[in-house]
Parts: structure tokens; sequence; C-alpha cells
């Protein structure tokens, strides 16, 4: 796992920016994703899932409206995003918001039928130990939605942030995947170099 400090300096990051996170801007964008997103999610109706990287909850929130049944866990590094997705949860406590760590999750194993995952990928230092935790937590036939920027020329990092930011191409997530016993169902563009990419457990 990355050291503490290089979780810290995301944290921080995230903490300055949960106040105004959710700016006409921000919300427009996730919005469109979303809504792409959830055209390609298929759930059964009293569906267990977890949402990495959850941020101030919008995800959770659309998928408890169109899944009456569902119950979601959100997790995020970030303080003050967990208190604006709280603050705004509608749909307690079908939805439960927590800090969590991707590389170790908080969860036993099987225990979730879908596993979201954001506009945060990017973000983590070490991307096959997030797709081992997502494998153990997945049950049987469970899926990985993976929605981030990606790369078509292989690994790219930019030093935009605390820690910076990586790009993966669609194969370097098949690989991962692969790695860690999951299975690519596809790759779908969702907005303009964003792409979703479907993994599902064995």
């Amino acid at each position: 796992m990355a050291n503490a400090s290089f979780f810290e300096q995301k944290t921080r990051l995230f903490d300055r920016w949960a106040p105004a996170y959710d700016c006409l801007l921000t919300t427009i964008f996730y919005q469109a994703i979303h809504r792409r997103l959830l055209s390609y999610v298929t759930l059964p109706d009293s569906a267990q899932v977890l949402d990495l990287g959850c941020g101030t909850g919008k995800l959770l929130h659309r998928l408890a409206e169109q899944y009456p049944q569902l119950q979601g866990l959100g997790l995020d590094l970030s303080p003050e995003m967990l208190f604006q997705a709280r603050r705004q949860n509608q749909h307690h406590p079908r939805l439960l918001f927590y800090p969590g760590n991707a590389e170790a999750l908080p969860a036993a194993q099987g225990q979730f039928d879908a596993v979201f995952n954001t506009i945060s990928f990017l973000h983590y230092p070490e991307p096959q130990r997030v797709f081992d935790e997502v494998a153990r937590v997945l049950k049987i036939q469970g899926r990985f939605y993976l929605a981030d920027y990606s790369s078509l020329w292989g690994s790219t990092s930019l030093a935009f942030t605390p820690g910076g930011l990586r790009f993966y191409s669609p194969h370097q997530r098949e690989a991962f995947a692969h790695q860690s016993g999951l299975q690519c169902l596809g790759h779908y563009a969702l907005l303009g170099p964003v792409v979703l990419s479907i993994f599902q457990a064995p």
C-alpha cells in the first residue's frame, strides 16, 4: 500500500474541494457521466453495491432512486466529502457513507453484487491492489463498473494534483482484471475520453 503521506495529501485536496464540489459545472458533468453509465448497469432488485471514491454520494443516490430496494455503501478518503454525502443523504439507512481506502476495503469477501468507481481510479497509486480488493468483495457473477479517463497509448501520468494522476488504456485495465481473476465484458465510451469498463467475477 502507498505510504500514509500520499493518502494524507489526497485527503487534504478533496477536503478543500468538498464544499464547492457540487457546483454547476461539476454537477452537469457527473449527471452526463452517470446517465450514460446507468444505461449499462444491470442489478438484482435487492442489490448490495459499493461505490469507491463516492465523493458527495450522487451516484449512489441515483442508483437508490432507480432500485428502491438497493442498499449501498459509499467509501471515500475525505471526511469533508463524506460530510456532504451524509448531509444530502435522502435514502438513509439504505445508503451509508464511511471512510475507506480502495486498497484495503473494509468489507467481507463476496459481499457486493456490484462495485462502482467513477473518475477516481486515476488517483490510485497501486491499481492492481484495487482490482484485487474489488475481486475479493464481489459476489459470484458480481460486476465492477469502472468509469474513468482512458489513455489510448498505454499508461499516462500528470503531475496535476498531489501524487499525480494516472490514466490507463482499456488493454491495461484488462490486464489488471485478468491478474485479479475478473473477466472483461467490454469497454464503452461515455463522454469524450471517459471510458466505462465492465468486469465480472467468475
